[in-house]
Formats: structure tokens, C-alpha cells, sequence
């Protein structure tokens, strides 16, 4: 039997109070005049006002259901982005490269990192670079690691038909790698350290070379107890890895046992420095739900609930609706309404996955331009961060965010869902998410002011001058660091083409300028893995989401119906 998610079940009371303009609104205006009239006029009377309500209901309905009137997508556009899109992590591999990295500008780099007297973590070769320098940040890193397991997760069979599973493996499996060497992964109980970053934003930042000529020492940043919330993300992004490779037992357990480390240095780092966990809450929350999911383990949801009741009082207003990888509360609402819509695990946990359903419900109605919450530029690109720089990687996850949170409420067979007195249709999350991703009417790939693709290398036009070291520089030029100012400063176009990523954007009006500077043409790592996602989460055919991959840790929340009894027999 079909299971029906009543919209009644929407805490009417979590959403903000109607103001008294619209309130008033809702009543009916007594004439100025009163006449007497009919037992029957009157009835005639409240029967056209009865007529002409459910004719502006049904009005409502239609203009809440029907979609934009974007032009369809071409069968192919999505995939073609989501090919393009990938490619871009191979352009930012660091260390020893695979045979099969096929970037043909990119070489081996940065093989000595980690290795200088007296280091407690000698083999630091590998992960990524996350932007156009040569920084490795395991907090970004570990967010685009998530985002890309998350979506394989989700959308498995998808990646399958577009012959890209093994690829987006193997951009995943290449970040969690080199995670198990900044800490260590094989202790028995506890960490008293980990790798946070290599290489300084100060000397990075200066030396503008290719990292495959980089022969300075490049530092090494180590923590000890001040970052449980990179903790807590590494741990999101081992656990969510785990569950990719699965079906690989030996390397799902390792990740898994890497997880649980990580997640305990984190709790620990908080009780025993004494600090509030406010700062590393969401992320605290992020890992924990990503432990459960891996392991089935239910002190982890237990732990999530205790986290979840002693909500920061600010914290959803604060954060609501921007999800990023310094902000992880979004995901973490929709993560646990997954939860609510496929397993229904009632009490004890039920309270919080009400509350998080109802967050993750308001987070979508705050998506929809008629709410307002959010400024759009003149092109109508979301401003979710505020008109800063950067903010194509913003729209991109509140795309995939939206776009998941549809497929979710179709497969769990609930209709749509309520903003205030309205009801929207899970085909409105869909609009949404085109709109800010997709072709042909999408602002990233092209549908904007500019009328530019912020995609290298998809379109008839994009970015030439892309912010990043190894793109800007020919590939058989050596550099010292000073020395290589000239190509960053070059109106030449770059030497090398850096398929795949998504630059930095345009300003809070709408515009572009094609210069070698980070606000503009910088690429990053994070940005990347949002749109991968949002891409793969619209392409190809509707009702692809797979509902049991997430939960393949998950031990049954009930008892088994037990065998009837044997016949009586007198």
C-alpha cells in the first residue's frame, strides 16, 4: 500500500506569523452601506462568494503547480555539464598522478609534503589543491569529498548510465586516501593530533608557479584540540565514503573506523578544552548523522537528538537556507528528514525529525522568489551569501539541496509541501533548481546578463582567464615565484584550458569580468562538488533516487513480524 505523507502534519506554528496587512486581508469587508435583503438573496449571495473562492483556489493551485515557463532541457545537457564538471578534480589532483588522470598539462607535484625533520605525519603526498593555488585544506576538501559521496549515494544508477560511477569512485576514494594520512587512522582508541592544512595562504598566495616546480618546504598545520568542527567534517567525509564502497568491505570498514576516531578526537577536543560546542554544532551534527548512517551505530543518532534538543537559540534563523562548507545545518535537516520520509522511526527520535522536517520545509519556501528572504540579482541569480564574492557555489548547493528534497517527498509519495497558507508541488523544487543550474535557462551554464557559461570549457563562451596557477602558466615554462607574476598578470588568454570549473562569478549585479583574480575567475574545490551534484540530482530520468543505498548500514528500527502459528489440531 502506498504510504501518504499527510500535509497536516506541518508545524503550522514554525512558520512566521502572518503580518496584519495580510491578515486583514483574509477577512471579509463589510459594505459600507447595509441593505436589508432575502433569506434567499442572501443565500444567493454566499453561494457566488462559495463559487468564486474555490474558482481562486483552484486559480491558486494551478499557479502554484504550474511550471515556469523555462524552455525544456535538451536530453543530453545535464550530462554533458556533469562530464564537463568532473573533470575539473583531475586538474587539481596533487601528488603522484594516475595513469588515467588525463589532464595533459598536470604532472606529479608537491611528493615531499609532509617530509622534513622531526614530522609527526611524513607522507603527506596527495589530495587536492583547492582553489588556484596549491593550498590543501582538509576542511574544504573534506566537504567536496562529502558532496561527491552524497550524490553517489543518492543517484548511483545515474552515474552508472553516464558511464562516470568509476570516475566520481575514483575523485572520491583520491580524497579519502590521502585523509588517512593526516591523522593516525590505525590507533586503538584516541588522536592527540591531526593535519589540518598544507601549505600558508601567505606563500601560496605570493608564489605564482606551477605546483609541479614548487621547491620551497611547504608547512605543515597541525591540531591539536582546537578544531573539532574539522574533526567532526572528516568524519562526515570518511563515513559518507563508506558507504560508497560498501560492496569493498576491508576499505568501507577502514573508513568507517578512521570515522569513529575522528568523531571522538572531535566530542573530546570539546569536553576537554571546555569550550562550547556552538561553533562546531552543525558539523558535530553533519558527522553524527553520517556515522549512523554508515554504521547503523544507534548511539550516534542518540548523540545527533541530544545535539539537535540543545539547539544554539539562534542557529536556524542564523543559517537557514545557506549550506556550505562552512555551514552544514541545511544538510544536516534534510539528511534526518531522509529519515522521517523512508524509515519513520517514531519515538524517542521523532521529536527532532519533526523539527528538522519542519526546518527543512521552511529552508524550500525560502528558496521561492515570492518569499523574498533572499535578494536576486537583476539576472536572477539567488544572493544566498549576501552579495559577496563567490556565490555560483551557494546557488549550486541550494540547487542540489532543492532538486534532492523533491525526488525525497516523490518517493516517499508525498505531494508537496506547505509555506504559510500555500501549497507547493514537488515540480516547483525542480523549477527552482533549474533555474540556477540547468540549460537552457539556467544562470551558471549560461542563461545570465553576461551571457556567459561559468563553466570552463562548456558553451560557446566562457571564462578565459581563469584564476589558477597551473592553468595560466605553459606547461614546460619554469617559474620561481616572483617570476611567475608576469603570466598572472598577462591579459593573454591562458595556455592551458581548465575544464570543469566553475569560477567564482560574477558581482552582486549581474556582472563578469574574465580577469585573473579570485573574485571573479578563482575555481574552487567546494564549488565544484555542489554543482557535480545538482547536476547529476536533474540529470537524466525522474524517479532514479535510490532509497535503500543510504540505509544499507541501518539495522531494522523493528522487530520481524513473527511466523504465524502452526494449525490447531484437536
Amino acid at each position: 500500500m502506498r504510504r501518504e505523507v499527510e500535509l497536516q502534519e506541518v508545524d503550522w506554528t514554525a512558520f512566521p506569523k502572518p503580518s496584519e496587512e495580510m491578515q486583514s486581508s483574509w477577512l471579509l469587508q463589510h459594505s459600507p452601506k447595509p441593505k436589508k435583503k432575502t433569506v434567499r438573496k442572501r443565500t444567493c449571495a454566499w453561494t457566488l462568494a462559495f463559487i468564486g473562492v474555490v474558482i481562486a483556489f483552484s486559480m491558486t493551485v494551478r499557479a502554484l503547480t504550474h511550471r515556469h515557463h523555462y524552455q525544456q532541457q535538451a536530453p543530453d545537457a545535464y550530462n554533458m555539464a556533469l562530464h564537463t564538471g568532473l573533470k575539473f578534480f583531475n586538474s587539481q589532483r596533487s601528488g603522484r598522478l594516475p595513469d588515467q588522470n588525463n589532464i595533459t598539462w598536470r604532472g606529479d607535484s608537491c611528493i615531499q609534503d609532509g617530509k622534513y625533520p622531526g614530522s609527526s605525519h611524513p607522507n603527506l603526498s596527495g589530495g587536492y589543491y583547492d582553489g588556484g593555488d596549491a593550498i590543501k585544506s582538509n576542511f574544504k576538501m573534506s566537504f567536496a569529498m562529502t558532496m561527491l559521496s552524497w550524490s553517489v549515494i543518492e543517484y548511483h544508477a545515474k552515474y552508472q548510465q553516464l558511464g562516470e560511477l568509476s570516475h566520481v569512485e575514483g575523485i572520491i576514494k583520491w580524497g579519502t586516501d590521502y585523509f588517512l594520512k593526516t591523522f593516525d587512522s590505525s590507533a586503538a582508541d584516541s588522536i592527540h593530533d591531526m593535519v589540518s592544512q598544507v601549505g600558508s595562504e601567505g606563500t601560496e598566495r605570493y608564489c605564482w608557479m606551477r605546483p609541479e616546480d614548487i621547491d620551497y618546504e611547504r608547512k605543515v598545520h597541525i591540531c591539536i584540540s582546537e578544531c573539532p568542527n574539522l574533526a567532526a567534517e572528516m568524519a562526515a567525509a570518511l563515513a559518507s565514503a563508506s558507504i560508497v564502497f560498501s560492496e569493498n568491505d576491508a576499505y568501507s570498514q577502514k573508513l568507517i573506523q578512521g570515522a569513529k576516531i575522528l568523531y571522538r578526537f572531535a566530542e573530546s577536543s570539546i569536553k576537554g578544552s571546555g569550550r562550547s560546542a556552538r561553533s562546531s554544532w552543525d558539523e558535530l551534527l553533519w558527522g553524527g548523522v553520517w556515522l549512523y548512517y554508515a554504521t547503523g551505530d544507534a548511539t550516534y543518532l542518540d548523540r545527533v537528538t541530544t545535539l539537535a534538543l540543545a539547539d544554539p537559540s539562534d542557529s536556524f534563523s542564523r543559517d537557514s537556507g545557506v549550506f556550505s562548507w562552512n555551514t552544514k545545518l541545511a544538510g544536516a535537516q534534510l539528511l534526518l528528514t531522509r529519515m522521517r520520509l523512508f524509515l519513520s522511526p517514531g519515538y524517542p527520535a521523532e521529536e527532532v525529525l519533526r523539527k528538522f522536517h519542519n526546518q527543512i520545509s521552511i529552508v524550500m519556501c525560502s528558496y521561492l522568489p515570492s518569499f523574498n528572504k533572499f535578494n536576486r540579482t537583476k539576472g536572477g541569480l539567488i544572493q544566498l551569501n549576501n552579495g559577496d564574492p563567490q556565490p555560483l557555489q551557494y546557488a549550486a548547493n541550494a540547487a542540489f539541496l532543492a532538486a534532492l528534497y523533491g525526488d525525497y517527498l516523490e518517493a516517499s509519495d508525498t505531494r508537496g509541501w506547505s509555506c504559510g497558507p500555500n501549497v507547493y508541488f514537488t515540480n516547483v523544487l525542480r523549477d527552482f533548481s533549474r533555474s540556477q543550474v540547468s540549460l537552457p535557462v539556467d544562470y551558471i551554464l549560461g542563461k545570465n546578463p553576461e551571457n556567459i557559461s561559468y563553466v570552463v570549457g562548456y558553451g560557446e563562451r566562457y571564462p578565459k582567464h581563469v584564476h589558477h596557477r597551473g592553468a595560466s602558466i605553459p606547461k614546460n615554462r619554469k617559474e620561481s615565484c616572483k617570476g611567475g607574476w608576469k603570466w598572472r598578470e598577462s591579459s593573454k588568454e591562458n595556455p592551458n584550458v581548465i575544464e570543469g570549473a566553475m569560477v567564482a562569478g560574477p558581482d552582486g549585479h549581474d556582472v563578469f569580468h574574465d580577469v585573473r583574480t579570485a573574485n571573479y575567475t578563482e575555481p574552487t574545490l567546494t564549488g565544484n562538488a555542489g554543482l557535480v551534484a545538482a547536476l547529476v540530482a536533474l540529470s537524466g530520468e525522474k524517479h532514479m533516487l535510490d532509497k535503500n543505498r543510504m540505509f544499507s548500514g541501518v539495522p531494522p528500527l523493528f522487530p520481524d513480524v513473527p511466523p504465524p502459528p502452526a494449525p490447531w489440531t484437536p
